[in-house]
């Protein structure tokens, strides 16, 4: 498939309301994201990863700048379609309980089953598409606190599919697994963007398996704003090894 711009950001500066006024994190930030490519966003705790994350996915506004989804104003999307648009895996653990696989993938099709949330044959077949997608259907009628961190991680990957959105974040999808289930993950999320021609953003601390998976970074740094190119173009220029002692951003230690 052709790829397309499906993000453009123009001197966009993020940051969020302080005390008397609102605190910018960074600025400058200009850019764009293509379909069919895996895009991952490194830097140092506290750099703003998450606040550029929420910022892009319209949970809060910008400081200044430009962001366009589809060659549209961001903000000129309601919810519900940016909904259709956008899905979003957030870093927390899924603590839910006495809920199947397939019931937790369904609530993706909530931009489409209107108030009721009743499931159509349509929406149905687009739960099970997703769980093939991710290679879970045979965990369909498992209850979620059964799942390892790994299993649950595959079932929000399929949730966002489901939601049937061109453009898919994830915020640290690899935070609480083992390095396996690290590796295995990013190369799901790496074949997904190729085979459904996604756009698929995600912030992460591991740089060595970004190097290997990643068509594009973004390197945040406090103060230093950010710096975006192909991981080559990158490393040849000498930016990432400036960008390796900052903390937070490290190689993979693999365990046993």
């Amino acid at each position: 498939m052709a790829s397309s711009t499906t993000i453009s950001v123009k001197d966009l500066s993020i940051g969020y309301p302080g005390k008397h006024s609102v605190k910018t994190v960074t600025e400058g930030i200009s850019d764009t994201l293509q379909s069919g490519e895996l895009t991952c966003l490194l830097g140092e705790n506290g750099a703003g990863k998450s606040t550029l994350l929420r910022t892009l996915a319209g949970f809060q506004p910008p400081v200044k700048g430009e962001i366009a989804i589809l060659g549209k104003p961001l903000n000129s999307y309601s919810n519900k379609d940016l909904a259709r648009v956008i899905s979003v895996v957030l870093t927390e653990r899924t603590v839910l309980q006495n809920m199947t696989v397939e019931e937790l993938v369904g609530l993706g099709r909530t931009p489409y089953t209107g108030f009721w949330g009743t499931l159509s044959e349509t929406d149905v077949q687009k739960v099970d598409e997703a769980l093939e997608m991710v290679g879970i259907t045979a965990l369909k009628h498992r209850q979620i606190q059964t799942l390892s961190d790994g299993e649950r991680q595959k079932v929000m990957i399929a949730k966002a599919l489901a939601q049937e959105t061109p453009i898919i974040f994830l915020d640290e999808p690899t935070a609480f697994l083992d390095y396996p289930s690290k590796v295995e993950i990013l190369k799901l999320l790496h074949r997904l963007s190729r085979e459904q021609n996604k756009t698929i953003f995600i912030s992460t601390h591991d740089l060595e398996l970004a190097l290997q998976i990643a068509d594009r970074l973004w390197l945040m740094g406090k103060g230093r704003g950010v710096v975006t190119g192909p991981p080559q173009q990158l490393i040849e220029d000498g930016t990432l090894e400036s960008y390796l002692c900052l903390p937070g951003i490290s190689t993979v230690t693999k365990t046993n």
